[in-house]
């Protein structure tokens, strides 16, 4: 089982889409997934038509009940949903020992995935150290901006920090160029810095500027289920099969 976190501590750079879309495209490649919501917005459970429920991840993470308590199914794939009540969780877990390490221990538990997938708030924040702490690995979903290179340079010393101060084996896969627009030149400027000043990884897969993958989640649906053939789903299917590339 590989735990990837997908992080960006800048709101609206398609954190949750990518959650999304990732795992619906490893679910078309036969992957068992399992998506966890740790954003307290829950855009990510919203954005699949789970929308009630009777527990969620804020009552696992209390240990009011266990991570298999609060799974749904959508689309073949095991969701753990996730509302605001997520946010008084956390303020309960700030005050707890070993608040950080919940998560991670609640996935011991976790059986029969190949990849989970956490979809974090945009923020450092206690429930952003239990993502990265659960986690093998992190994608950095980014938009190729000016303005997205100072939130790059907080991810990766947010990663080293945890690195260090909890000896944890964590490392950046890559990151994630989306709502790419191949036509404007700041875009491949910024890419391109990104490659001469960071030892990381740019995926090959670009996410593309689509329409669709806005109109999604107001049918509950990832962009895969919704329009199959859109760009958008097109690229998270290659993003897909790269991803799987990276860990035969």
């Amino acid at each position: 089982m590989i735990v990837y976190s997908i992080i960006n501590h800048k709101g609206g750079t398609g954190k949750t889409t990518t959650a999304i879309n990732l795992g619906a495209a490893l679910k078309r490649r036969a992957k068992d997934v399992l998506l966890i919501d740790l954003d307290p917005q829950g855009n990510l459970s919203y954005s699949l038509g789970v929308n009630e429920f009777s527990q969620s991840m804020a009552d696992a993470l209390l240990g009011e009940c266990s991570l298999g308590d609060v799974m749904e199914i959508r689309e073949g794939i095991t969701v753990a949903p996730s509302d605001n009540n997520l946010a008084d969780t956390e303020l309960s877990l700030a005050r707890s020992e070993g608040q950080e390490k919940v998560l991670s221990q609640m996935l011991t538990d976790a059986k029969g995935f190949d990849f989970v997938l956490i979809d974090c708030p945009p923020s450092l924040s206690t429930l952003t150290l239990n993502a990265l702490l659960a986690a093998d690995k992190v994608i950095i979903p980014m938009q190729m901006e000016v303005l997205s290179l100072q939130g790059l340079d907080q991810i990766v010393d947010t990663i080293n920090k945890v690195q260090t101060s909890y000896d944890k084996d964590l490392s950046i896969e890559g990151v994630l160029p989306v709502m790419v627009d191949k036509r404007r030149k700041l875009s491949i400027e910024v890419e391109d810095y990104i490659k001469e000043n960071y030892d990381l990884r740019i995926f090959k897969s670009h996410i593309r500027n689509n329409v669709k993958a806005s109109e999604a989640p107001s049918f509950g649906k990832s962009v895969i289920s919704y329009k199959p053939t859109s760009n958008s789903a097109v690229d998270y299917m290659h993003f897909a099969d790269e991803i799987l590339e990276l860990n035969v």
